[in-house]
């Protein structure tokens, strides 16, 4: 039972972006050369660690948000609905702005995403350093930020803080991750989150079996490591040494899918942090999803009472 008066037992880091996300109606996708007509729904502020950490405070984590913010536009409407939402982050810096990313939303609720890099991919030594190292602590990674200049650097910190486990959503960037730098991530034994066109691509790209089961099992007997695999209405299987299964979903009238993975990871990431098994963090994940999805925008995490509202027997 999800309950607002359970007590957080491991730390919890969230490294990545916070961004701006214009969100707009699209009755179809454009095409080269076209003019479509979109319809603005709003302007809010997104990032995949963004909507992690969200979700973990309205849960009641506390986590050492890592969220790189700069100067200009785009960061001050950042740092202000933060602020708002008593959320900090570690990483300030004057280098340039945050980045944005125009949200195109069809009419069955599916997104599609043009991203605008800023300060977010802009990582140093020095930012790495004001990161705690905490040996049972939990570190939320995203695949925007394993794909970018700054790979190679936050690689170097997960295998160099050893016992952390590190949840990482690979998300649309999954074909973009070299196999060089897949071989690094998994050797430290990071607990994945796919969904199913990523879990398709992962399959393919690995020789692994398409059939979700089947393919869970292949992945702990290769790389000996915890996997997840979201399939929307359909719930989520999870994968581990301890214990395999199917986590139920939670019914919902989808409004749009933005955010919805970073909201699970952020329902599953404030169910280990609570001290929850991988099966009970992960149904935490698919009930906090299926909010989300209910909802417009990507940052619209529920909190526990809420949460307890609409899903009593979470």
């Amino acid at each position: 039972m999800l309950s607002p008066l359970r007590k957080q037992k491991r730390p919890v880091t969230v490294i990545g972006s916070a961004v701006i996300d214009v969100i707009a109606d699209a009755y179809a996708l454009p095409w080269r050369g076209c003019d479509i007509e979109l319809q603005q729904q709003s302007v809010n502020i997104g990032g995949c660690a963004l909507n992690v950490a969200v979700a973990l405070k309205r849960l009641g984590i506390e986590a050492c948000n890592a969220l790189p913010l700069g100067q200009g536009v785009w960061a001050d409407i950042v740092r202000n609905n933060l602020q708002k939402q008593d959320i900090n982050s570690v990483i300030e810096t004057d280098k340039g702005d945050n980045g944005w990313c125009l949200a195109l939303v069809e009419p069955d609720g599916e997104r599609t995403f043009m991203s605008f890099t800023g300060v977010e991919n802009a990582w140093t030594d020095e930012w790495l350093a004001r990161l705690p190292r905490h040996a049972d602590g939990l570190v939320y990674l995203s695949g925007y930020q394993l794909t970018a200049a700054c790979a190679d650097l936050l690689i170097g910190w997960l295998e160099s803080t050893p016992g952390v486990t590190a949840l990482i959503d690979f998300g649309p960037r999954i074909a973009d991750i070299s196999p060089e730098r897949f071989a690094r991530i998994m050797a430290c034994k990071p607990l994945i989150t796919l969904n199913r066109q990523e879990a398709e691509i992962v399959a393919e790209v690995y020789q692994l079996p398409a059939e979700t089961e089947a393919l869970g099992k292949a992945w702990l007997e290769r790389w000996h490591a915890p996997l997840i695999v979201r399939q929307d209405k359909d719930g989520a299987w999870y994968f581990s040494e301890e214990a395999s299964g199917h986590a139920m979903a939670f019914p919902a009238t989808v409004v749009d899918t933005i955010g919805a993975g970073d909201s699970h990871a952020g329902g599953v990431l404030a169910g280990l942090a609570f001290g929850s098994s991988l099966a009970e963090a992960v149904t935490l994940g698919n009930a906090v999803a299926s909010w989300v999805v209910s909802h417009r925008g990507g940052d619209c995490a529920p909190t526990a009472e809420e949460l307890l509202l609409a899903h009593k027997h979470v």
